[in-house]
């Protein structure tokens, strides 16, 4: 199989790095506008192919299929792009900047029968795939709140705000984590320096009363990347910023019963305190699990677990969280949000 890659930026150098450790990949030809990164990319792999045009790449009839790492407002041309020319698509996340796009490429994938995976890297981790097995099996009771947290100091981006840059992370996460559908969201964003938000506050809802917050910010003086997610009998922490015990799990929660005692208070909050444990985590390298997901959902011609269909939902929610930002705060409900965005479209959604 050979591989197209276009974006040989700050992530690039990592992906052409992981497609050759994978025997399936032959050939990799990268791309990029940059002669300076060409010109890096060449001395780190001798091997590789370079040019510096996308459209000489994607006419070549030899690659099979391409990745796009490149700034998001292009995601959408350059996917169709690759598409149109019979090519199995591999995107960074987002998957697009705009809803309407998105679903565009659904038709497209559909009509053309070809596999498009976003690239939500962290749902490739050992860390998230523990916390995957420890939901799955129960221990966590009903999952009932989840809360995230992913700040640092910059680096400030000119293309998206930090909801677009930061909350697909965790979005992700709870996707693969909690099956429910998203119903509505509300958001609040601080532009101090320039028009771009630079913090912002998520709230989603969910089915059957479940509730997810993100906070995301580029002006925190320290580094965080964590999570709560609560259930009715444990709780689960998962701090990335860690590095043995990156998941712990406390059997910690409250309870209420009724009591006769108070006439005025018929409730009763019972808090429940127990041990912590610190799981083992698989140590491989998330993005080489993702490579070799998008390369064994082309040969077995299934969807990848990060494919289309989560990539929309990404998008849908965080344009509404955007709308929501601009009405400072208003919510915004996701099916109406969706049948704006779509109108009379006959798109079918996978």
């Amino acid at each position: 199989m050979n591989i197209g890659i276009i974006g040989l930026g700050y992530w690039g150098p990592n992906i052409v790095r992981n497609f050759y450790t994978l025997p399936e990949v032959k050939i990799i030809i990268g791309c990029d506008q940059n002669v300076d990164r060409l010109k890096l990319i060449k001395e780190k792999f001798p091997q590789i192919r370079l040019v510096a045009d996308s459209s000489e790449l994607l006419r070549d009839k030899s690659i099979d299929a391409v990745v796009i790492a490149t700034p998001v407002e292009s995601h959408f041309r350059l996917a169709e792009a690759a598409l149109r020319s019979g090519k199995h698509v591999w995107i960074e996340k987002p998957l697009t900047r705009k809803s309407s796009d998105a679903f565009q490429l659904i038709d497209l994938a559909e009509r053309s029968k070809k596999i498009v995976m976003v690239d939500h890297t962290f749902v490739y981790t050992g860390a998230v795939r523990k916390m995957k097995e420890i939901v799955e099996r129960g221990e966590l009771g009903i999952p009932y709140y989840f809360d995230s947290v992913r700040a640092n100091l910059g680096l400030f981006q000119s293309d998206i705000n930090v909801m677009w840059d930061l909350v697909p992370h965790d979005l992700s996460i709870l996707q693969l984590l909690i099956n429910k559908k998203p119903l509505a969201v509300s958001a609040h964003g601080l532009a101090k320096f320039n028009s771009v938000e630079h913090l912002a506050y998520v709230f989603l809802y969910l089915e059957d009363g479940f509730v997810a917050h993100f906070t995301s910010n580029w002006t925190s003086p320290v580094k965080i990347r964590r999570i709560i997610l609560g259930g009715t009998k444990k709780m689960m922490l998962y701090d990335d910023m860690e590095t043995d015990e990156k998941i712990k799990v406390y059997d910690k929660g409250l309870t209420l019963e009724s009591t006769e005692v108070d006439p005025y208070n018929p409730l009763q909050i019972l808090y429940r305190t127990g041990d912590m444990y610190s799981p083992k985590v698989e140590q491989k390298e998330a993005l080489g699990v993702a490579a070799k997901e998008f390369i064994d959902s082309i040969v077995l011609n299934r969807p990848p677990l990060t494919g289309l269909r989560e990539g929309v939902d990404v998008v849908r929610i965080l344009e509404a969280a955007e709308q929501s930002i601009k009405s400072r705060g208003k919510l915004v409900e996701l099916d109406q949000w969706e049948t704006k965005i779509l109108g009379t479209s006959n798109l079918v959604r996978t």
